[in-house]
């Protein structure tokens, strides 16, 4: 490795977020990655060095993945499941995303790593706000499901370790984040508005802030180096936030289809989620949760280089090839 290029390990590797964070990483001459994955398949770049992660990650022996790295991109994460079926689904995710991450990043402090960048969620500061009254970072948090809960305790822990290590720590905290390849709830609506599938989505006033894949990795990649997002917290999007049934448009037009919204009241929308027992969902849905990224923009000179609609496009266009 050439003396001034600085050694990243990234984990979660083969994840829709990590795995952007190395492709992109590996293009920069500046850089030199490291990728951990649990999974021995997948492709990434030649200059890539592949790391496994082959025993609980709790318990996982970070020793000589740490050799010489001087930041980690901590992604690997349980995330949010929808109707979850553990018995214990809070200690679920403590064991992986609170033990796991302080085990990782007790080791990177003892290697000398200067600097975590750790990929928390906007969950921690809670679940909706008011059209007006976007989340900022310094907002108390206030997370509502076992998710949420873990990675702030994470956030908490890693702050902690910081004031005693030194070891600098960055957290940035995504809302949705969607971009070629995205699955779940987000890949369900795409197939929806592609096959022209009636929606009672026609007249939503909610505020929802998104972030493109494209322009969460470029944050990512500076917080690595800039000086200012030492032992900071940022909150992240595409710095304009669409109602529930805009985004429904921009997509259709993206697809170049027509969009089968019919209106149905909000109200009536969360009276017939709640007979099915799917208020949860109908929140995402038709709640707000906007973000605030001044504090991003201001202190580390970053603004959203993608624009939603391009990135929308990209998106649709990945899924045509399915």
């Amino acid at each position: 490795m050439q003396p001034d290029r600085a050694r990243v390990l990234v984990t979660g590797a083969s994840g829709f977020v990590a795995g952007a964070v190395v492709r992109r990483g590996a293009m920069d001459g500046s850089l030199a990655i490291r990728a951990a994955t649990r999974q021995d398949g997948g492709a990434f770049p030649s200059n890539v060095e592949r790391v496994l992660v082959d025993a609980p990650f709790e318990q996982h022996d970070w020793t000589s993945a740490l050799a010489d790295v001087h930041v980690v991109v901590h992604a690997a994460a349980r995330v949010h499941i929808m109707r979850d079926s553990s018995s214990d689904a809070l200690s679920e995710f403590r064991r992986i995303n609170v033990e796991g991450t302080m085990n990782l990043a007790r080791r990177a402090a003892k290697a000398g790593v200067r600097r975590l960048v750790f990929l928390s969620t906007i969950k921690v500061n809670g679940e909706r706000t008011t059209r007006e009254r976007p989340f900022t970072p310094d907002d108390l948090p206030a997370p509502v499901d076992p998710y949420g809960l873990s990675k702030l305790e994470a956030e908490i822990a890693l702050r902690q370790l910081a004031s005693d290590s030194g070891m600098e720590v960055v957290i940035i905290r995504p809302v949705l984040v969607y971009g070629p390849g995205v699955k779940g709830n987000f890949r369900s609506l795409l197939r929806w508005v592609r096959r022209g599938i009636p929606l009672p989505l026609g007249s939503i006033e909610n505020r929802r802030s998104l972030v493109a894949l494209d322009n969460l990795v470029d944050l990512i990649l500076l917080s690595v180096r800039h000086p200012a997002a030492a032992n900071q917290t940022f909150l992240v999007s595409d710095g304009n936030d669409v109602s529930t049934t805009e985004l429904l448009y921009r997509l259709a037009d993206a697809m170049h289809v027509s969009p089968r919204l019919f209106p149905v009241s909000e109200r009536v929308l969360y009276w017939l989620a709640a007979l099915v027992r799917r208020s949860g969902e109908a929140e995402r849905v038709i709640g707000s949760l906007c973000v605030d990224i001044a504090k991003t923009r201001a202190m580390l000179g970053w603004t959203p280089p993608q624009k939603m609609d391009v990135a929308l496009r990209q998106t649709v266009d990945e899924l045509a090839t399915f």
